[in-house]
């Protein structure tokens, strides 16, 4: 995947999200730039939204209204938009559950390269990326930069035990307690 100029992504950050409002689609901002949002790094790649499992449909006819292309990948978790050059992904499922009233109800609604939007929860943000660590994505540099910079806007309780059954995410949490980026409750399992 190639990089996308920084600019052109936050143009499509702003033109999807009035999109979605406008179409009257309940989302968030979500993966790298709701960190950036939050104060962190701008990803270079693509920008994520987390959209209502009953709103995708309505999501993809508002993005094919607008002239941009579409695509229901065979995933099954989530859609795309193409702005351009631009990948936007619109997230219905993470991790097999959907997102749902609970989840976006979290969001907080920021101000964002100039457009008030809602954006995803912090610790729904970092649980998102640790469930995602597995034997074959075991990565911790993106979500320890993450944490770092959003430590104190996360509730680490309620990340600790949304990953209580993910080995990966445990052992993320015990380098986060290690590291002293927050003070954890984390255990070593033998």
């Amino acid at each position: 995947m190639t990089a996308t100029e920084p600019s052109a992504l936050l143009q499509s950050l702003k033109r999807i999200a009035t999109m979605l409002c406008d179409a009257k689609v309940r989302f968030a901002l979500a993966g790298s730039a709701a960190a950036y949002a939050r104060g962190g790094p701008f990803g270079e790649h693509d920008v994520d939204f987390v959209v209502h499992v009953e709103d995708v449909t309505k999501a993809l006819q508002a993005a094919a209204d607008a002239g941009l292309r579409t695509e229901r990948p065979p995933e099954g978790w989530l859609v795309k938009v193409y702005d351009g050059e631009s990948l936007v992904d619109l997230i219905f499922r993470i991790h097999d559950r959907d997102v749902d009233d609970e989840m976006l109800g979290r969001a907080e609604i920021m101000n964002v390269a100039a457009v008030d939007m809602p954006v995803l929860d912090a610790g729904d943000l970092v649980v998102s990326k640790l469930l995602a660590l597995s034997a074959h994505h075991c990565d911790f540099a993106p979500p320890l930069l993450m944490v770092r910079v959003l430590r104190e806007q996360i509730d680490w309780d309620v990340v600790q035990g949304a990953c209580r059954e993910s080995p990966y995410a445990r052992a993320f949490l015990l380098l986060v307690k290690l590291l002293g980026i927050a003070d954890l409750r984390v255990e070593e399992t033998r």
